[in-house]
């Protein structure tokens, strides 16, 4: 729709629609230990630079979904252990197998959740999901790194939007 065709009215309650939206996040910033080799966040530089990206947006994006406007979470991680084992694939690409043995998700990181630049609480933890084969379909599993997000979806909500402050 063309804005220019929009009366007053309905684009002031457009925008502040908008607005609100934007008012309502919390931020998450994302580190990476220095000078860690971490377990199994994939088998060449660029795999690893991938899963880490994937896994900063995906907190970022909870962050922006589930933390109040006040909150500031800063998330340093340690170590990350993908679902399944690699093995060798086709045209030079590695292929994540899962099985559901002792090959479930894993990452260590370490946290300090901030209202109004007041630490409220900090932790280091691993986070783990030893039955990720065993969920319900969910829109995680069509892409990478689905039982990751899942894992982390649960943890997030857990710690940070069911949790007490």
């Amino acid at each position: 729709m063309h804005l220019a065709r929009l009366s007053r009215p309905a684009l002031a309650l457009s925008l502040a629609f908008v607005a609100a939206g934007a008012v309502q996040a919390g931020t998450v910033n994302v580190s990476y230990a220095q000078n860690t080799q971490f377990t199994d966040a994939g088998t060449t530089p660029w795999d690893r630079d991938t899963t880490m990206h994937q896994l900063q947006g995906h907190l970022q994006t909870l962050g922006q979904r589930y933390l109040p406007a006040d909150r500031t979470l800063d998330i340093e991680v340690l170590d990350v252990d993908l679902a399944g084992e690699t093995r060798p694939g086709a045209r030079l690409r590695d292929l994540r197998v899962a099985r559901g043995g002792a090959d479930w998700p894993r990452i260590t990181l370490r946290y300090t959740l901030h209202a109004n630049g007041q630490a409220l609480r900090s932790a280091q933890e691993t986070i783990s999901d030893m039955n990720y084969l065993r969920h319900l379909p969910s829109n995680y599993d069509q892409g990478s790194l689905g039982p990751e997000k899942r894992m982390l979806d649960e943890w997030f909500k857990q710690r940070f939007v069911t949790a007490a402050d």
